[in-house]
């Protein structure tokens, strides 16, 4: 039986992370099966995904069963495809929300982080616990990083600390922090705003950002010059502009 649940409702594809008994920590088969099934959605018409997590721990990271003794290629090659789950998190073509109601430490830090938008209870916690040990948050702190800014980055890597959703939020790593029973309805309306709009072009900008993200500035602008210009020929756009020209609603090609 997988440890992963998909349930489609709607427009929206829920993706449950179900293995509460090892604290959905990221064995190996674990990650695969994750990579699989956003894969799996990815080729649907679903306008977005919500990660989810049952039991006590969002997610607890890295399962350590995997690693303790293992030899340094299977170590590497365990954390590359945990960098392919993260990686295929950004490609798919629609917006995913985690939705974050416990704790979610290292990889499982990492894994919020890796995600277009999170929402968290305000009983969640985050935390990248490496710096309190002998096994520094190296993988981890790649997409944390990149959400949170280097002094906070150094801060969560050195410390080890556990910071609630409330710090997560005004520190990026979050968009928001909900009261525990506002948590679904809270990430489902974020979801629904963030998938406004033509999907493809949606699917075309998200592919874009992450692209131009970590470029220099004149880097970023060149390259986004050319996927704009492009984009501007699409279907999506020429009706975007005519129906705002018309004064209409748009009505967005199949």
């Amino acid at each position: 039986m997988s440890d992963v649940l998909v349930q489609r409702d709607g427009a929206y594809t829920t993706i449950t992370m179900d293995r509460p008994r090892r604290r959905n920590a990221l064995s190996r088969e674990f990650l695969l099966d994750l990579t699989r099934a956003f894969q799996d959605v990815a080729a649907t018409d679903a306008l977005g995904i919500i990660l989810a997590a049952n039991g006590p721990v969002f997610s607890a990271g890295h399962d350590f069963a995997d690693m303790a003794g293992a030899s340094h290629a299977d170590v590497r090659s365990l954390l590359q495809t945990c960098a392919d789950l993260m990686r295929t998190i950004q490609s798919v073509p629609q917006v995913v929300v985690a939705r974050v109601h416990a704790l979610a430490t290292a990889a499982g830090c990492q894994l919020v982080a890796a995600c277009d938008l999170a929402v968290a209870a305000e009983s969640a916690g985050f935390a990248a616990p490496g710096g309190k040990g002998g096994w520094f948050c190296h993988t981890p702190m790649v997409p944390i990083s990149r959400n949170i800014g280097r002094k906070r980055t150094m801060e969560m890597a050195l410390t080890g600390d556990v910071i609630d959703a409330r710090t997560a939020a005004e520190w990026g790593l979050i968009n928001y922090a909900v009261p525990d029973d506002e948590l679904e309805k809270a990430t489902l309306t974020l979801l629904q705003r963030a998938t406004k709009g033509s999907p493809r072009s949606k699917a075309l900008g998200k592919q874009a950002l992450y692209a131009q993200l970590d470029r220099p500035e004149q880097d970023a602008y060149l390259y986004a010059i050319e996927v704009m210009a492009a984009s501007s020929q699409t279907p999506e756009a020429q009706e975007g502009m005519t129906a705002f020209l018309e004064k209409r609603p748009p009505t967005w090609p199949a």
